[in-house]
């Protein structure tokens, strides 16, 4: 099957006019093609994609079902680019109207290659195409939208605000148009799917519904980027990431929905023979006694830890950290302590290297969940795995909380 920067953008913005007008000369002439272009333009796109859009016959050109789908998928791309375009044009002085249908698959192309490469030289090496071929797409795309998206800085290069505004319209756009390849395929084995994975969710979960659902659908890639929530969020605005599972966030960010999974109680941790681990319920006295690790600013944790220690004088915070990893390594050298899921530290308490101080907290519960683009269309095979994730919470939360 084709990829989105195969496939020609004008004619994947005809199919939604094919599919009302149900007439080839008529959708033509509502997005300025002649008839035998878009004829032709739309058995290629067939081609592409390997498999039949329309059905053409005595009562005019009907959409198939993949026709309706692909099309619609193609409604939603041009509506990021549009948004990304009418966002430049309330800055630019000049520009063409509706510049969303007279950009070409070159241009948005060479553009997101040279915004994800950050120089012509990097692109035209990612792209295969030759520099001045990237140059003059990117200056079509500068006259249609009537502003700069890129300025030198130093000896480099950068994006404008409008060219980030564009990048990732430019994005969300082509990830609409993957998903639609991806869903016309004849089974779930085909594509990608990327989740981003803050350190501080539950261990188990995640890992448990990706095993899974690599011996349900080998055929998808499944790659993981880590990261805090600050790190991932933008990433999974611009369409990079497809969805982020890790605690929630108390306000919601606008473009963002939240679903919870599940709640998750912490507990204070330290090391293995900490001073306080021999203390069945230690004191908050006994607490601030010790200097604490804590969470970066306005995270879950860090507004646990104030609200555990709440109308009392902080404990000392000597480090502040979001990396489990890191946590563990100092935690088992000093008599820190931190805010911490056990099942984060499972095995190093297992193993005797850390120890949960204490009960879990009464009060100290975050919620875990998915975090995803407002208005995000999954493919069969997200959709699967979102369902696996669900799965998951069930087999391992539940059972633990009965």
């Amino acid at each position: 099957m084709g990829s989105a920067t195969s496939l020609n953008w004008r004619h994947l913005q005809a199919l939604a006019a094919i599919a009302s007008h149900r007439s080839m000369s008529a959708a033509a002439d509502a997005v300025s093609l002649s008839q035998p272009a878009l004829t032709q333009g739309l058995a290629k796109l067939e081609r592409q994609v390997g498999v039949r859009l329309f059905e053409r016959g005595p009562a005019g050109v009907v959409a198939l079902e993949p026709g309706l789908l692909l099309a619609e998928r193609a409604r939603a791309a041009a509506g990021h680019l549009a948004g990304a375009a009418n966002a430049l044009a309330r800055g630019a002085k000049r520009g063409f109207a509706r510049p969303e249908q007279l950009m070409t698959t070159t241009q948005l192309h060479a553009f997101l290659a040279l915004a994800d490469a950050g120089s012509f030289v990097a692109a035209g090496t990612a792209t295969g195409l030759s520099q001045p071929a990237l140059h003059r797409a990117v200056r079509d795309l500068e006259q249609l939208l009537g502003a700069p998206l890129t300025e030198r800085r130093g000896r480099g290069l950068v994006l404008t605000t409008g060219g980030r505004r564009l990048a990732r319209g430019v994005r969300l756009a082509m990830g609409e148009i993957e998903a639609g390849i991806a869903d016309l395929a004849p089974d779930e084995e085909h594509g990608r799917i990327v989740v981003g994975a803050m350190p501080l969710s539950r261990a188990l979960v995640l890992p448990h519904a990706i095993a899974a659902f690599v011996r349900e659908v080998p055929g998808v890639m499944i790659e993981v980027v880590e990261g805090s929530w600050r790190e991932l969020v933008e990433p999974l605005q611009d369409g990079v990431i497809d969805l982020m599972i890790g605690a929630l966030r108390s306000e919601e960010t606008a473009g963002l929905a939240q679903r919870a999974l599940f709640e998750d109680r912490l507990a204070v941790i330290g090391r293995g023979g900490h001073p306080l681990a021999g203390k069945a319920a230690p004191s908050l006295d006994d607490y601030a006694r010790y200097g604490w690790i804590v969470g970066q600013a306005g995270t879950p944790l860090r507004e646990q830890m104030a609200g555990l220690f709440a109308g009392r004088v902080l404990p000392p915070t000597p480090i502040e950290c979001g990396s489990v990893m890191v946590m563990r390594g100092v935690l088992q050298d000093s008599d820190l302590l931190t805010l911490l899921s056990p099942d984060q530290v499972r095995l190093e308490m297992a193993a005797g290297v850390l120890a949960q101080i204490g009960p879990p907290l009464a009060g100290g519960m975050r919620t875990i969940g998915l975090t995803v683009r407002e208005g995000w269309r999954p493919t069969r095979a997200q959709r699967r795995f979102v369902e696996l994730v669900d799965k998951a919470v069930a087999a391992i939360i539940i059972p633990e909380n009965q």
